[in-house]
């Protein structure tokens, strides 16, 4: 691990690299604000990618690339005169300390539900309008009902327990076969969004992150399918000409393995 000495000045050496490439590089010279905004958010995808992998050198690599888009529009932030690095830091620093009044001030928190109260409250009393002001509205829907639920209980509207939680998902569940059942579109379609916005409260009671879960089985899905695709190429056949008794066999030994 490096000193505090060597990670400022490998800073600054990224600080000089963002200013040189910004007067010489064409591609560098082009960008703007709104030319890099999908990149970023590419790269924090893989960024999440490589967490949920536990690859440490590819987080490694992945935060290295966010550090570069932070740094790179806080370059063109100075070349508008709008603001540079240093704004950058002070501004996150100083919301830091008036978030955390029970390190700076003489606020008590003994636990972290009680940090994010207090963080919730705070943001209020800075004259946020909304206790969701904060979410934003192009985060996918999944990772935004989750971020709802735990901003909402930061002022204390949530459940008192865990089982309440489950027998809402249940609740939930029997609306949307009553609905299913009624054959109604429009009705089953919101009783199925009812369904998920519950079990994403319940993946919270239960301190599991809903969009990490979803992933992992995502993850889990292409390996076992590419096995059956794989021994689908063993056999002579491509995928679709498997029968459905073939592809639960090699489904099967997928899982085994």
């Amino acid at each position: 691990m490096s000193s505090r000495a060597d990670q400022l000045k490998a800073f600054e050496r990224l600080l000089d690299i963002m200013d040189e490439l910004r007067e010489k590089c064409p591609w560098d010279r082009k960008q703007t604000f709104e030319t890099l905004r999908h990149l970023t958010i590419e790269e924090t995808y893989e960024l999440g990618d490589a967490i949920l992998e536990k690859d440490n050198d590819e987080i490694k690599k992945e935060l290295g690339d966010l550090l570069l888009h932070i740094v790179f529009y806080a370059k063109i932030g100075s070349e508008n005169k709008a603001f540079d690095i240093g704004d950058v830091a002070h501004g996150i620093s100083e919301k830091l300390i008036s978030r955390h009044p029970h390190i700076y001030g003489d606020i008590k928190a003994d636990d972290a539900d009680q940090v994010a109260k207090n963080w919730e409250s705070i943001k209020l009393k800075e004259g946020k309008k909304s206790v969701l002001e904060g979410v934003p509205k192009s985060l996918p829907a999944l990772v935004k009902a989750f971020r709802i639920q735990e901003k909402a209980s930061g002022v204390g509207f949530d459940w008192s327990n865990t089982e309440g939680v489950l027998d809402k998902v249940k609740e939930e569940l029997q609306e949307l076969k009553a609905e299913v059942y009624q054959k109604n579109s429009t009705e089953i379609e919101a009783e199925f969004g009812d369904v998920l916005f519950s079990l994403i409260n319940y993946a919270r009671f239960l301190e599991i992150n809903p969009e990490s879960a979803l992933e992992r089985t995502n993850k889990k899905f292409i390996k076992r399918f590419n096995y059956i695709e794989s021994k689908a190429i063993e056999n002579g056949k491509s995928v679709n000409e498997l029968s459905l008794d073939e592809m639960e066999a090699f489904w099967q030994e997928a899982k085994s393995h």
